[in-house]
């Protein structure tokens, strides 16, 4: 009787357990359902609110930008950084903001940003070259050489080529600033074997070339700009120039004519050609020269010497003088006065060579006690240094 009892409860629990057994795969379903719901939601939401913090920063850029280029650089600070606030580490905003900084003269902060982006994108040309700036600006030359040269050789796009160009005239300018030619030359050099022949980039390497004393790349980069503007003034006084500092002088007597023919106001030119005519009128071992022109050049430079040692007084520095004796070249001009006549020169031709090399002693030595001469000085000095050249 018991048994018969239990079985409709025993029926009764199978049942409701094989009713759950068929609806736990439909719960289960309506979870997951529910759970993606949740996540869709979820998502939907956070792509919403990274749109919103996206679009705010990009709003805030945007304002910057406009401030920074308007020179509004305090505002433009505020407005980068607000941008930041939605986007903490994009590259392109703490660039703008360290630009930012400065334009407002907060180079310290500007520096943190700068190095920061620089350990991110160590070959950023831009960054490098703001940094080289900053240094320059500090007197920090060495650093600022570095980063000069890690901004030329950066990886610019096609249509930001220019500004590497820029990178090295900056990068030349701080080392003729600091007298450090020989560094300069090789750096305009580089530059010159990367520009084409527009006459405006040959005549700026020209007057560089000029700074740094490399007067042979000069007077090249000159010539090249005139193959293309023959009328452009600046060009052919740099070209005058460098010849004369060659020592190139019938060279530099042409172009510097041609200069003053353009620009009759150019003051350089006309007094490098006063020079210049002076050299060649007075040099007497120029070629094709008769022997009287070359007696009354060395009678001329003899005087000139004599009235040189007049006007500047130098110590009595000695030199040897005939039979081994030692004399001052005072005492040297003279004992040899009386015979440095165009009529004892004619009679005599080997005095020119004794009267010509003291002419050259006293016109050095003058120049280092009393500084570069003028006139006819100046220019018995530039023959003298001819002289040498040609022993």
């Amino acid at each position: 009787m018991l048994e018969e009892q239990e079985d409709p409860v025993k029926s009764e629990r199978l049942v409701n357990y094989g009713l759950w057994l068929r609806q736990r795969p439909v719960m289960l379903g309506l979870f997951l359902v529910l759970a993606i719901i949740l996540f869709l939601i979820t998502s939907e939401l956070a792509r919403v609110y990274g749109a919103q913090r996206e679009a705010l920063g990009t709003r805030w850029f945007s304002r910057g930008v406009a401030e920074l280029n308007g020179k509004k650089y305090d505002a433009a600070v505020t407005d980068f950084r607000a941008a930041l606030l939605y986007s903490r580490d994009n590259y392109t905003y703490q660039l703008n903001l360290a630009e930012a900084l400065i334009g407002a003269k907060r180079t310290g902060q500007a520096s943190a940003y700068l190095l920061n982006l620089r350990d991110r994108e160590p070959e950023d040309g831009l960054v490098n070259l703001e940094l080289a700036r900053i240094a320059s600006a500090q007197g920090q030359v060495q650093q600022a050489v570095r980063y000069y040269h890690d901004a030329v050789y950066a990886a610019w796009s096609s249509d930001e080529e220019w500004k590497r160009r820029d990178a090295r005239l900056e990068l030349i300018e701080l080392l003729l600033g600091t007298k450090a030619e020989a560094q300069a030359q090789a750096e305009l050099i580089a530059l010159a074997a990367n520009v084409g022949d527009d006459p405006a980039e040959q005549e700026q390497i020209g007057s560089l070339f000029l700074r740094a004393e490399d007067y042979e790349h000069a007077l090249n980069a000159f010539r090249i700009a005139l193959k293309s503007d023959r009328r452009n003034p600046a060009a052919i006084a740099g070209a005058g120039e460098a010849a004369f500092k060659l020592g190139r002088y019938p060279l530099a007597q042409h172009y510097l004519q041609m200069a003053l023919a353009a620009n009759p106001n150019d003051q350089e030119s006309a007094n490098r050609l006063k020079t210049t005519e002076m050299v060649l009128h007075m040099d007497p071992f120029r070629r094709q020269i008769t022997r009287a022109e070359r007696n009354a050049a060395v009678v001329q430079a003899f005087s000139a010497a004599g009235q040189r040692l007049t006007s500047c007084a130098m110590p009595n520095s000695v030199s040897p003088g005939p039979a081994g004796a030692q004399q001052t070249l005072s005492d040297q001009w003279a004992a040899l006065k009386p015979r440095i006549t165009e009529q004892d020169l004619q009679q005599h031709p080997d005095l020119v060579e004794p009267a010509m090399e003291l002419v050259f002693q006293i016109e050095r030595q003058a120049s280092i006690v009393c500084g570069t001469p003028s006139g006819t000085d100046l220019a018995l000095l530039l023959i003298a240094r001819l002289d040498e050249g040609n022993q």
